[in-house]
């Protein structure tokens, strides 16, 4: 993966443009906590669903994730910092009114880009993150003292351990993930979201107890619509057939220049 820097800090991405896709309308995708780029939009095959549908396709590795650079100082870790290694991402490649794609943390992430970069972006995808992007985490101390035991054997709460398992999967570095989670959670305020005017979709599962209610969220952005996977908890909903095609309609219904090319 290339990379470049960011707020000093260097962060690895990958451009899908092949194939002559530089002047197709481009998307962002910001994967979520304790992932990869690799294991949220490639293995999900999110990135080959969005090329074959006319999209110039960019994936990043969050700090402390994936190929990007590990940090282990929690104060360089909130989503607003993050977001603007989204910001600055969208800036090396010379990109225009791009859409945003984000799971879970990256939903949260992608709120802030919305929110200082709104010129940047035509439209934007909460997917796994619902209500709770206003209430935030409640056992988030629990899922860092999870990271940071020496073993998985010393886990014992259930929601801990499930992200100690996926972090392990996912041959994380568990103490960048920690001091990751330690800010990046904090909930953004009702005022703020509603300072989000850009199209967006909110899909969630409605088994997600770690998103909340897609359509609580949905209620409360000013342009925005609700998309519930049935059936389909935080996991299995990431690269879920129902959410991309819920994603692809809305991406076309709020894209004129996509919708003429598909």
């Amino acid at each position: 993966m290339p990379s470049f820097l960011s707020q000093n800090i260097e962060i690895s991405f990958e451009d899908y443009n092949e194939g002559g896709l530089e002047n197709r309308p481009a998307i962002v995708l910001v994967h979520g906590f304790a992932s990869n780029s690799k294991i949220n939009w490639l293995d999900t095959r999110w990135v080959d669903f969005l090329q074959k549908a006319g999209y110039r396709v960019i994936t990043m590795d969050n700090r402390g994730h994936g190929k990007s650079q590990k940090l282990y100082d929690s104060s360089l870790y909130p989503a607003r910092v993050m977001a603007q290694d989204v910001i600055n991402l969208i800036d090396h490649l010379n990109l225009k009114n791009v859409s945003l794609l984000g799971f879970s943390m990256g939903a949260r992430i992608s709120a802030y880009v919305c929110m200082d970069a709104p010129q940047k972006v035509r439209t934007v995808i909460f997917g796994g993150m619902g209500i709770n992007l206003i209430k935030g985490m409640s056992n988030s101390q629990k899922i860092i003292d999870g990271l940071n035991a020496d073993s998985l054997n010393e886990v014992s709460d259930k929601t801990a351990r499930q992200f100690r398992v996926f972090a392990e999967h996912t041959k994380s570095d568990l103490k960048a993930l920690a001091a990751c989670l330690a800010s990046s959670r904090a909930p953004i305020s009702v005022t703020d979201v509603k300072r989000i005017q850009i199209p967006a979709l909110v899909a969630v599962g409605d088994k997600d107890t770690v998103g909340g209610s897609a359509v609580e969220l949905a209620n409360i952005l000013p342009n925005a619509e609700a998309l519930v996977l049935k059936g389909l908890d935080h996991m299995r909903s990431s690269g879920a057939s129902a959410f991309k095609n819920g994603a692809l309609i809305f991406l076309q219904q709020n894209d004129d220049s996509l919708a003429k090319m598909v």
